[in-house]
């Protein structure tokens, strides 16, 4: 039997024990790395993950705390919430990352769409004698 503190027995057959949902649980090998969900979606997928230093970082520290959360976020969201297996864990993780890049393409090409109707407008009213003569 196991001693108490000493987290869940291992699983019939030698596997390896599911520790997620506990606070201080280690991050089995095969989860770390960088998560993109965390990086490119912020204090968003911060909230959904309890993951509340993420969401304090990148809500004060913008990008800086967005790469936090690239390092952090597999060991944050695994210690935050009981997952049902680690295929779930990145099977969830990775609709994280496509809606994440998802939103940061379109974001990309908004910006430049904006910038180009911006331009349009100040240099077609500068162009045709229209331009601000403050």
């Amino acid at each position: 039997m196991a001693e108490q503190g000493m987290g869940a027995p291992p699983p019939p057959g030698g596997g390896i024990a599911n520790t997620s949902g506990q606070p201080g649980a280690v991050l089995p090998a095969e989860l770390q790395g960088w998560n993109w969900g965390g990086f490119f979606l912020g204090w968003i997928w911060s909230i959904a993950h309890s993951a509340w230093l993420g969401f304090v970082l990148c809500f004060f520290l913008g990008i800086i705390g967005s790469i936090v959360q690239g390092i952090k976020g597999n060991e944050w969201a695994w210690q935050n919430r009981r997952w049902e297996s680690i295929e779930q864990f990145k099977a969830t993780q990775r609709v994280w990352a496509i809606w994440g890049l998802i939103i940061f393409i379109a974001s990309i090409v908004l910006l430049i769409v904006l910038w180009g109707a911006i331009a349009a407008l100040v240099f077609g009213a500068a162009a045709a004698g229209g331009g601000y003569r403050g």
